[in-house]
């Protein structure tokens, strides 16, 4: 007998909630969504709706998959960033919701028309790159990553959000320079932050699934922010502006470092996140 919507979220969410893994709850509703091709409010409204065989069979595989701690937006392939899907796999990390605060600050200070060339600094799935060409249409950019699996990725997405022909994906190493001599208005980047001892405390999903490159910077997770500052000062126009992404407890070392380039970069400002903590770094180049 086919299992009823109501049947299938009571199952997965004793599964779930057994395996101690996070948002048990939601994980069991947007797997559900996922399996229905439907939006998860239409889930919550149908719970009498009855899956088919195959329905269920995929259900249950994703439902044992997400117990051993894979992450949901693995499972179902994307997650929403600043209103637009992207796709997500193993190989690029998950998106989070403090890197928006990045494309905010953006529109604060850039208008939708306005023209200008960008950089992303380890765009991992595309995020901020793709993000920065859908809201500024005028704009181009330059998307940087070390790994050819992430830009494999973040070009998919690219075409997906119909920027592909203003976003240049380049495969290095953004701590090192650039093989080509760039200039650009706008700098953006959520580098690698993660302490070697915080890597330890995360939670066994992202330890386990996401790819440990894209999270950790040395003992104190501030390596890759040290490398790349002064590739981000030779790289920036007289004018440009930095934004970037940082850990909650690096405020005060991230200031430090920053203003190391005083007699280059004006304007250094920290900024909280919605939780309060400090979380994205601000400059400009003189």
């Amino acid at each position: 007998m086919e299992p009823t919507v109501r049947q299938c979220l009571k199952f997965a969410g004793g599964v779930l909630e057994k395996s101690g893994v996070d948002s048990p709850k939601l994980s069991a509703e947007v797997l559900l969504a996922h399996v229905l091709n439907c939006s998860r409010i239409n889930v919550l409204l149908n719970g009498d709706r009855l899956l088919s065989s195959e329905e269920a069979v995929l259900y249950e595989k994703l439902v044992y998959r997400r117990e051993q701690g894979e992450p949901v937006a693995y499972l179902v392939g994307n997650r929403e960033f600043y209103g637009l899907d992207f796709k997500v796999g193993p190989g690029v990390l998950v998106p989070r919701p403090e890197t928006e605060h990045i494309i905010e600050f953006c529109e604060a200070e850039y208008a939708s028309e306005d023209e200008f060339v960008f950089a992303d600094l380890g765009t991992g799935s595309g995020i901020l790159a793709v993000t920065l060409a859908h809201v500024f249409p005028r704009a181009k950019g330059v998307a940087v990553d070390l790994s050819r699996d992430a830009l494999a990725i973040a070009r998919e997405n690219a075409d997906r959000h119909g920027v592909a022909d203003r976003v240049q994906f380049v495969h290095a190493d953004f701590c090192r320079p650039l093989s080509k001599k760039w200039c650009f208005d706008l700098v953006v980047s959520n580098p690698p932050y993660v302490t070697e001892e915080e890597y330890f405390e995360v939670s066994e999903e992202v330890r386990n699934f996401e790819p440990k490159m894209a999270l950790t910077s040395g003992e104190d997770g501030l390596d890759h922010i040290r490398e790349f500052l002064p590739r981000i000062v030779d790289m920036l126009r007289s004018g440009g502006k930095l934004f970037f992404e940082f850990g909650w407890r690096q405020g005060e070392g991230v200031k430090k470092i920053l203003h190391q380039y005083d007699t280059e970069l004006a304007g250094i400002v920290v900024r909280k996140d919605l939780s309060g903590h400090d979380r994205i770094a601000v400059a400009q180049k003189i």
